[in-house]
């Protein structure tokens, strides 16, 4: 008897289901975006021309004909990778990344996806920039340390140029002192 009214319950919701799986699964992402796009009511001016540039340089070129259905995180990570492979800097790569994110997730909550095609895909940003502020501190300590020939030499300070009258304790003015 309850698995007569367990079967009832749940046969609307996974009809429901099945329904928009056929309905928007099929669907290209590029008539996906599309439609979402039309259906944002509080866009302004200049966010609807950011979108438009986003979706015709980055997201339609390499999503555009891929059907809402075969999304995973492997796909993701690949538009993500082909960013980095093709010099997009990382203020852009972030930003190309939010929309398909939103697009993506859009779709997650109408039930397409099994799993969330964009959790646990790590935007490199931070990683990268990181390592380049590491790389410049290094830089800048080899260029301190007297391994540069422009660099004083390593005494743990740095060294600037005082400019101050001549008195009789201080035999030469403008002379580097630590």
């Amino acid at each position: 008897m309850t698995e007569v009214y367990n079967a009832k319950k749940a046969a609307p919701r996974g009809q429901a289901k099945a329904e928009r799986i056929a309905r928007y699964g099929a669907r290209r992402f590029e008539k996906y975006a599309a439609q979402r796009k039309a259906g944002q009511r509080d866009l302004g001016p200049a966010s609807v021309a950011h979108l438009e540039s986003l979706l015709s340089i980055h997201l339609l070129p390499l999503l555009g004909s891929r059907r809402m259905d075969t999304f995973d995180h492997k796909v993701v990570e690949g538009f993500l990778l082909t960013l980095e492979r093709g010099g997009v800097g990382l203020a852009a790569q972030a930003n190309a990344f939010d929309k398909p994110k939103a697009i993506l997730l859009d779709a997650d909550r109408l039930g397409l996806f099994d799993d969330n095609p964009v959790a646990g895909v790590p935007l490199r940003e931070r990683q990268r920039a990181v390592l380049q502020q590491r790389h410049r501190r290094a830089v800048r300590a080899a260029d301190w340390s007297g391994e540069s020939e422009d660099g004083p030499p390593n005494t743990g300070r740095r060294w600037t140029t005082r400019r101050s009258t001549a008195s009789s304790s201080d035999p030469s003015p403008g002379a580097r002192r630590p």
